[in-house]
């Protein structure tokens, strides 16, 4: 089972959200928060594999809390809208696995919950074009926009050819499963290059990694 806290201030929404992932067989949640003080001490109380966490929530907001569950095996997945980039970037540097859209479908929304408990993050689309477009009209070098991942094309340089065709992979959503199948390697292997690759960059999460190879432009071969 995938052990889930939600952390959503609205409780309408939260109880929807709570009813949505509870209706599928392989998900659980082990508890709900109201602000991001509940959530820091639901992770710590109940060690899940994933929290879906608001951004903008009362006594510590999702993002201030996203960064101090930093290291405790716990991934984050983000609720966001348009209205909220700010938030995005700020979610995107203090390490998050995920963002979604809070007009995600529900079958989207328990698929990625699996994705993120996976370890391979995941990025809605309309959020990854956002965050490329903001980076683009910052007007700094590749990775230097506002609070972006930071990553140099000399950084790239240093990675090995296999692992820049992953990443390159990795920029277009693709799972670790497809990633596989699509070089021709296992399923392992592909989770050491991406290890690797987060190593050798200085990324704290494959979401960064996704945005680092579309900002760069690094496509496959």
């Amino acid at each position: 089972m995938i052990r889930v806290v939600v952390a959503e201030d609205q409780w309408a929404v939260r109880s929807g959200l709570v009813l949505i992932l509870e209706s599928a067989p392989d998900i659980e949640v082990v508890a709900e928060a109201a602000d991001g003080e509940q959530a820091v001490a639901a992770v710590r109380r109940t060690a899940p594999d994933v929290v879906l966490m608001d951004v903008r929530m009362p006594r510590k907001d999702g993002i201030s809390a996203t960064r101090e569950l930093a290291g405790t095996g716990t991934d984050v997945l983000i609720l966001t809208t348009f209205d909220l980039d700010e938030y995005v970037f700020g979610a995107l540097r203090a390490g998050a696995a995920g963002f979604l859209l809070k007009n995600i479908e529900a079958d989207e929304l328990t698929e990625a919950v699996r994705v993120v408990a996976r370890g391979e993050g995941m990025i809605a689309p309309a959020v990854t074009r956002r965050l490329i477009a903001e980076f683009a009209g910052a007007g700094a070098r590749p990775g230097a926009g506002r609070d972006g991942p930071g990553v140099s094309p000399a950084a790239v340089a240093e990675l090995t050819p296999r692992e820049r065709e992953v990443l390159a992979r990795v920029g277009e959503g693709l799972s670790n499963q497809q990633i596989a199948r699509r070089l021709g390697i296992t399923e392992t292997t592909t989770k050491t290059h991406v290890s690797r690759i987060l190593a050798k960059l200085g990324l704290r999460s494959r979401v960064q990694a996704a945005i680092t190879a579309q900002e760069l432009g690094i496509t496959g071969q």
